[in-house]
């Protein structure tokens, strides 16, 4: 058993939408369809499409928190039984926090990658396909549709058992999250990281046990997903807080404030764990410059480790060519290294060349993510404006966007297109983007949240919200309605008067919504309004149009580039 699961113990214990235009829709990237090789999956997607799936509808008050409202991981637990425990047949590192996992779990997975450990990663949510949220072997990518497939025909019936036996109670998270420890069985993973869903303590990820654990991570703590976690940073964080475990090391990004960092290190002093710290004052990580590399842009940073607390770690890399951009992925790259570090500590084979390389080789759509010009045309953009991605949806997040955009694009028109669903913090947001570098134009729309409208924030309701808020700072702004513009004559007349006010003598920020969901229409009505404002005399730096809001905006983009 030791011989996969190296030196394991030594921590032991002591152009626009017409109004009212219509067009048909088919189920969203995000839901789980899609074309391509998830057409075999079609009796599976149905499948977990009539499981409840809380990304869908919504998480209840209070179902995060390690409490009677909570979730209850014994149905997990009883299911996994069904299938053999398979989580208990390989270590794992487990991840939690409001923002970063994403990006620590990728780095992560591709310096054990680079190493040449086969490794299964679990995350979520997913972009195009399903088959994102789990990857298998020393390259990486989504499971392919028939391993999918054939997993799923192989767990049908114990997972049927289950359902019937818990009254229909199980979630589409709980069954796929179950499937993916089965696939990381079967194919004899080395290593095992696992994203944690929401909070941590009630997780369905949460049935990892110490014995299985080889360290838990805890990226940022933030206000997403605030009534299902308890109502407060405080008890978020002690939500989170429950994947630390007896006698099993936790790495911790931050940067957090004294309070919420001293909740961690009360859990971790409570289970016997040893603390490393992200932001130890032995960690020195800086941005040195901005790069381009066949027109997509990266980072060159210099990452140095010192940390002599109760896990000694030491690393210096120079010039690491960063792809995600910003100070929160130099931050996420930061906690990774230190994860892998810890791991060595603990006995695993990683060197400083595997952790440059995993670093500089991550890689992840829909964050930060500038599109090539080519690409940019298959969406209908002539190439006179730059397209960047970006699933912001937080306050935080929001900031991270607005220094990325200052870094990479100090000059030249910007638009942002925005559909985010109705329970994120809309003022917030709005008042981050509005903070940093001004946008132009802000083109608001309606996002399909996992497939559905039912967490839709209205298009309306945004735009007097961005109306509001660019009032209080003082921002001379237009309200320019609903967007109901074609590439007509008439359609592109009235764009460019609306345009006019942005060439004026005092610029003014044009706001306008499209009551429709989201379509690359309203890219090139973006486009258009800057084309016909500010590039109108041909001096100005080509424009940027920045569609954020939500991953599953992000995700309508990359969709119809696959198609």
């Amino acid at each position: 058993m030791l011989a996969r699961f190296p030196a394991l113990l030594r921590w032991s214990p002591g152009l626009l939408l017409r109004a009212g235009s219509s067009r048909p829709r088919g189920v969203s990237a995000m839901a789980g369809g899609g074309g391509g090789e998830d057409g075999q999956l079609g009796e599976f997607l149905e499948y977990m499409d009539r499981l409840r799936n809380y990304e869908r509808s919504g998480v209840p008050r209070g179902a995060g928190t390690d409490s009677d409202d909570g979730f209850d991981l014994g149905r997990m637990r009883r299911l996994l039984r069904r299938l053999g425990d398979p989580h208990t047949h390989y270590p794992a590192v487990h991840i939690a926090g409001t923002k970063g996992k994403g990006s620590t779990a990728a780095f992560l997975s591709n310096i054990m990658r680079e190493q040449g450990y086969n490794v299964g990663c679990y995350s979520s949510p997913h972009l195009l396909t399903i088959r994102e949220r789990i990857s298998v072997g020393e390259h990486g990518g989504p499971v392919s549709a028939a391993s999918l497939r054939d997993l799923f025909v192989q767990a049908k019936e114990a997972i049927d058992e289950s359902i019937e036996s818990e009254d229909g109670a199980l979630t589409h998270f709980e069954v796929f999250t179950a499937l993916s420890f089965l696939l990381f069985s079967q194919e004899s993973v080395d290593f095992a990281i696992v994203e944690a869903g929401l909070g941590g303590a009630r997780d369905a990820t949460n049935v990892i046990r110490n014995s299985e654990l080889a360290a838990s991570v805890i990226t940022t703590i933030g206000k997403e997903h605030l009534a299902a976690l308890g109502g407060s940073l405080q008890s978020i964080a002690v939500a989170k807080s429950g994947i630390i475990k007896e006698g099993r090391p936790v790495i911790i990004g931050g940067p957090f404030s004294t309070d919420i960092e001293q909740i961690l290190r009360d859990r971790a002093f409570l289970t016997q764990s040893p603390v490393v710290s992200a932001c130890d004052p032995g960690v020195r990580s800086i941005t040195r410059c901005i790069g381009w590399d066949y027109a997509k842009p990266y980072q060159s940073c210099d990452i140095a480790l010192k940390i002599s607390n109760d896990m000694p770690l030491s690393m210096e890399l120079h010039d690491v060519k960063l792809q995600l951009l910003g100070d929160h992925q130099l931050q996420n790259a930061v906690t990774a290294s230190c994860t892998a570090l810890c791991l060595r500590q603990l006995g695993w084979d990683l060197s400083d060349a595997s952790i440059r390389a995993g670093l500089e080789r991550t890689q992840l759509p829909g964050r930060s993510q500038f599109l090539t010009r080519d690409e940019a045309s298959v969406l209908g953009l002539d190439g006179a404006s730059t397209l960047l991605l970006d699933g912001a949806h937080t306050e935080a997040s929001a900031k991270a966007l607005s220094d990325v955009i200052r870094t990479v694009k100090p000059e030249g028109p910007l638009a942002l297109i925005i559909g985010m669903a109705d329970d994120k913090e809309h003022l917030a947001f709005a008042a981050q983007l509005l903070s940093g570098r001004r946008p132009d134009v802000v083109l608001l729309t309606e996002a399909r949240i996992a497939g559905g409208t039912a967490r839709s924030m209205p298009a309306s309701a945004l735009k007097d919200i961005w109306l509001g808020v660019a009032h209080d700072q003082g921002i001379e702004c237009a309200d320019i309605g609903s967007i109901t513009v074609d590439e007509s004559p008439d359609g592109i007349s009235h764009l460019a008067a609306a345009a006019s006010s942005l060439r004026s003598d005092k610029p003014t920020l044009l706001i306008g919504c499209a009551h429709a969901p989201f379509s690359r229409d309203l890219m090139k009505a973006a486009s258009l309004l800057l084309q016909q404002g500010l590039g109108a005399d041909g001096g100005a730096p080509p424009g940027l149009i920045c569609v954020t809001g939500s991953l599953h905006m992000v995700s309508s983009v990359l969709q119809r580039l696959e198609q």
